[in-house]
């Protein structure tokens, strides 16, 4: 049985090559291009189960293509896999920060490579699962699917960063969240999120939620956690 689909995006031949025929190899349908204005051309039909993506490109780099990836609602789901010669501190951080999943600098073997995207699939599978089960406490009722929060039947307008936020949370109630951790989970694209602004997010979202925004308790100097009840 075929295994996932992947797409690399690499400008140099030689390494695109290596890439390509090692994933080939090992059971995986793969795309190869040379640009990123083509990997995303590309998903407008099929998506891929996860990208393998260089930074130096020509034309679009590989940054701004994570950027845009990663602020398409149809297309935020799907891992990447930074694969470039760009190692410092900062590129790794940036690429991080713009919602990759991983980051390999080069040379490399490319059965490290293999391995590191397995581990990616791997929590992605399990993240799948674990994300779609909807979330229901006492009236208050979340599905992960259709992006959908309902208080006793009425229906909540949240945007993309208050629905991360909340599910995040409420999926694990009593667990205590630093601002940081709830940053690097929930990356909303319609909001610039930072340790300061989770603050302003959870209070919108408590405001929105009415009595049941009680839900969501601030830790002294420590950040927020979901309670199983006010």
């Amino acid at each position: 049985m075929a295994k996932e689909h992947i797409l690399v995006v690499e400008d140099e031949e030689d390494i695109l090559e290596l890439v390509r025929y090692n994933l080939a190899q090992e059971g995986y349908q793969v795309a190869a291009v040379t640009t990123a204005e083509e990997g995303l051309r590309l998903m407008e039909g099929a998506l891929p189960d996860l990208i393998v993506l260089d930074l130096m490109l020509p034309g679009m780099d590989g940054l701004e293509a994570c950027r845009i990836i990663k602020s398409n609602a149809r297309l935020e789901h799907i891992p990447i896999v930074i694969l470039t010669a760009r190692g410092g501190e900062v590129d790794v951080v940036t690429g991080l920060e713009l919602g990759a999943d991983d980051y390999i600098v080069k040379p490399f073997s490319p059965r490290v490579v293999i391995a590191r995207i397995r581990a990616v699939l791997r929590r992605q599978s399990k993240a799948t699962v674990a994300e779609d089960a909807p979330v229901k406490i006492d009236k208050l009722f979340i599905h992960p699917g259709r992006r959908e929060v309902r208080i006793d039947d009425v229906r909540v307008d949240l945007t993309f960063t208050e629905f991360q936020l909340l599910l995040f949370l409420a999926k694990r109630p009593g667990w205590v969240y630093t601002r940081y951790q709830i940053v690097n989970a929930i990356k909303g694209e319609d909001y610039p999120v930072t340790d300061r602004s989770v603050d302003v997010q959870v209070a919108g979202l408590r405001k929105k939620l009415g009595e049941y925004g009680e839900y969501i308790e601030t830790v002294r100097s420590v950040g927020y956690r979901f309670r199983e009840k006010p």
